[in-house]
């Protein structure tokens, strides 16, 4: 093994250790309120709107209440890249979150419908347009909100309701993983591998404007730990135009069974969120080296095997570790994230990320954040092994011939951002990407690339 595998490989082993001993070990703290605002999970803000005339507080309260909002974000290829013309990448999209609670309504507890809608644009990638060679599967975005076309989808429309004194909160319909699972580190970078957690890297389930049918429990085990478990369809035509709407199951390979465990406790009296997560699927993967002959599958006269269930581990922490002050809201935090993915039908096999981040660093900008983070991207072996033995069955070995299939091994990435709270319902957030080995390429140059992420809450 490389010595830099090496020492990716040590260090998760030292976080492992320390998210264990976390998760036994229990609070410090158990009485304190949990506020994870210095964690990224910010209190609702006054919108551009306002109470919208006096329509906003009527529509609260008679129980729906809803966030709008805008993304836009911006990347420029400064330097290197796969293809060094220069290009500025723009997307952005408009998203609607709302609840309808039914409670007063239906006497059943906490019953409330709960949807997402997401008008997605412009669709302009710069990963697949300047920084990676295109003639292999993409391991990072630079504009994690890029990608699936422009189109206007359906997120989410679920039933959900708690039992047993609210210990036990029930989930069911047209649901999207980021309501339930691995949602202890927020998506504040523009690098897709520094978005949240890396249960998105499985492949088999999707983030955010993908919708698929399926029902989850979460049961608070006590009043830190929650247990969460769900049964979903994996669809992977759910991704294209003509599902965006769609209620249907067509398509569908079989069941995705996603188990966590997560943790809000305080370490030091600074609150601090962990997570272990395990997700399973019966839907069937094809091989991505071996043949259903038990030779490679790239000549194999029965084509490559299939496997009729895969697994992706996934975890992480997200730790206040400082406190500015006397304000509680303020100080330094550091996450740590991690997917490992089943190598024979997954060409992304490890992904780790590690940030800091301060929100109130200088008092006379106390809502503002600023936030450092890197990323260490493997590629499968096996997918690696097949394009290798691909290349030997063509008969090419140039890596500018364009029949060529490029051997990735291993990415290392980094953003640096300053967010200004310009006001209350306006976010500018200039970054600074820097790319090693694009793709896991060592013949495409190092990158850098500038950014432009600016948020709006009406």
């Amino acid at each position: 093994m490389k010595r830099t595998s090496l020492t990716a490989y040590s260090s998760n082993l030292i976080a492992w250790t320390l998210l264990i001993n976390l998760f036994t070990a229990g609070s410090a703290v158990a009485d304190e309120q949990w506020q994870g605002v210095a964690l990224g999970f910010m209190p609702p803000q006054t919108g551009l709107l306002g109470d919208m005339a006096g329509i906003k507080p009527i529509l609260e309260e008679n129980g729906f209440h809803y966030n709008l909002g805008y993304l836009s974000q911006v990347s420029y290829n400064a330097a290197g890249g796969y293809n060094h013309e220069p290009h500025a990448a723009y997307i952005d999209q408009f998203s609607l979150t709302f609840q309808q609670d039914l409670a007063a309504l239906t006497g059943i507890p906490d019953a409330k419908i709960e949807g997402n809608i997401v008008n997605r644009n412009h669709d302009d990638s710069l990963t697949t347009r300047r920084l990676q060679d295109p003639r292999a599967n993409i391991s990072d975005i630079s504009q994690e909100s890029s990608g699936r076309g422009s189109v206007t989808r359906l997120g989410w429309l679920t039933f959900a309701r708690t039992f047993n004194h609210q210990r036990l909160h029930w989930r069911i319909g047209m649901m999207n993983k980021v309501q339930d699972f691995d949602q202890i580190i927020p998506c504040d970078f523009q690098l897709l591998s520094q978005c949240g957690g890396k249960s998105a890297y499985a492949l088999t389930w999707y983030n955010w404007n993908v919708h698929y049918w399926g029902t989850t429990l979460q049961y608070k085990l006590n009043d830190e730990l929650t247990l969460k478990a769900g049964l979903m369809e994996q669809n992977p035509h759910k991704q294209e135009r003509s599902q965006a709407w769609s209620g249907s199951t067509r398509g569908s390979k079989g069941l995705l069974v996603p188990v966590e465990l997560e943790l809000k406790t305080h370490v030091n009296a600074l609150p601090g969120a962990y997570n272990l997560g395990l997700l399973f699927t019966n839907a069937g993967q094809q091989d991505l080296y071996r043949g259903k002959s038990g030779s490679t599958g790239a000549d194999d006269p029965l084509g490559y095997r299939n496997h009729n269930r895969t697994w992706f581990f996934y975890g992480g922490l997200n730790q206040q570790l400082t406190r500015h002050g006397d304000d509680a809201s303020r100080g330094l935090s550091t996450s740590w994230s991690i997917g490992v993915s089943d190598k024979r039908s997954n060409y992304l096999r490890l992904n780790v990320a590690a940030s800091l981040r301060y929100h109130g660093l200088m008092d006379a900008r106390p809502d503002d954040w600023i936030g450092f983070g890197a990323s260490w991207i493997e590629i499968s072996d096996d997918y690696r092994r097949d394009r290798q033995y691909r290349n030997q069955l063509q008969g090419v070995s140039d890596y500018s011939d364009p029949r060529y299939l490029p051997l990735p091994g291993h990415a290392l990435n980094a953003e640096l951002y300053y967010r200004v709270q310009a006001t209350s319902w306006l976010q500018l957030q200039p970054g600074i990407q820097y790319w090693h080995r694009p793709g896991g390429f060592k013949e495409t140059q190092d990158a850098w690339v500038t950014g432009l992420k600016t948020v709006v809450k009406f």
